[in-house]
């Protein structure tokens, strides 16, 4: 099975009604994408996935071209781990006058530790690594306020995807005829497109992420002891080493962690599964870490329970 990684931007015709030059919304985004291809394609590096870079059409009309794409992909069967959707992505100043050169919002759909959350964190957390400085700030919905993107497609099909959007925006550079070259910030722009070379090919370097499920229910327990966190998990292609981490349940962050060796089972002594919330990623022999896999069960389902003489 071939695992697939997504980068994409998005790219519509113009109304002849409303003509939008689009060099924000979504040049940039296209543009972004077709410069990471291009540096991975040169990098002489050797992947252990397929990186699909695309430019989604007709977006505006309707995640269109997304949506037949992620369609396939649900209909044969594709394995993708993850989708980067860079969707205006390269103006610096707001509407509203403020700018903010250093910053990048990702979003990333709910509950708390879904695929596509997992994903954001990913980021963020090799962001900080080969791009410090430029900081990427996780955003807990899917997209914006009432809005969507190409990756909305792919979550609505179960796969885990991301946005990637400035952190102030300028109404009037989208959808509009200002959205023009003179709105795109080069050298930020070229700071996200980093940001998103960074996180596609750790990702691809990778191992995949270990298995932490067994007929649906987490592989984890209370331990002989009865108080403590007894984890397993199959071994994952590739691994040498595997890391567990955790982080208070109410905690958005990981903020703990170990690194346990080339095993599939730990247990955290006198740590309670009821407080905390568990992880593991596997790590290659060239340090590289997967996405982690959360322990997590789906909410209980409804007691469907009736009064005697009703």
């Amino acid at each position: 099975t071939v695992a697939r990684r997504i980068d994409s931007g998005q790219f519509d015709w113009t109304r002849w009604d409303n003509p939008a030059p689009g060099a924000n919304d979504d040049g940039s985004g296209t543009v972004l994408t077709m410069e990471v291809a291009r540096v991975m394609a040169q990098s002489g590096l050797q992947f252990d996935a397929t990186l699909v870079f695309v430019g989604f059409v007709a977006e505006e009309e309707g995640l269109v071209g997304a949506s037949l794409h992620s369609a396939k992909a649900e209909r044969e069967g594709w394995v993708i781990d993850a989708v980067f959707n860079n969707d205006i992505v390269g103006n610096i100043e707001g509407g509203n006058g403020i700018a903010d050169s250093r910053t990048i919002r990702v979003f990333s759909e709910d509950p708390m530790d879904s695929p596509s959350r997992q994903l954001a964190r990913f980021i963020r957390r090799h962001a900080a690594v080969y791009m410090p400085g430029h900081e990427v700030r996780l955003i807990a919905r899917e997209d914006r306020f009432g809005r969507g993107g190409d990756h909305t497609a792919f979550n609505r099909r179960g796969f885990a995807g991301v946005r990637f959007t400035e952190s102030r925006e300028n109404y009037s550079r989208q959808h509009e005829p200002e959205d023009t070259l003179g709105g795109v910030d080069f050298e930020y722009l070229a700071k996200n497109a980093r940001v998103n070379a960074a996180g596609v090919a750790t990702i691809a370097l990778a191992p995949p992420a270990p298995n932490v499920m067994e007929e649906g229910n987490p592989r984890l327990g209370r331990g002989e002891s009865g108080y403590a966190a007894s984890m397993s998990w199959e071994a994952s292609r590739g691994a040498s080493s595997y890391r567990v981490i955790w982080r208070e349940a109410w905690t958005p962050e990981w903020q703990f962690g170990i690194n346990v060796g080339n095993v599939t089972a730990y247990v955290l002594e006198d740590i309670s599964i009821d407080d905390y919330v568990f992880g593991v990623m596997a790590i290659g022999p060239n340090g590289h870490e997967s996405l982690v896999s959360a322990y997590t069960r789906s909410p209980r389902v409804r007691s469907d329970i009736r009064e005697v003489g009703r």
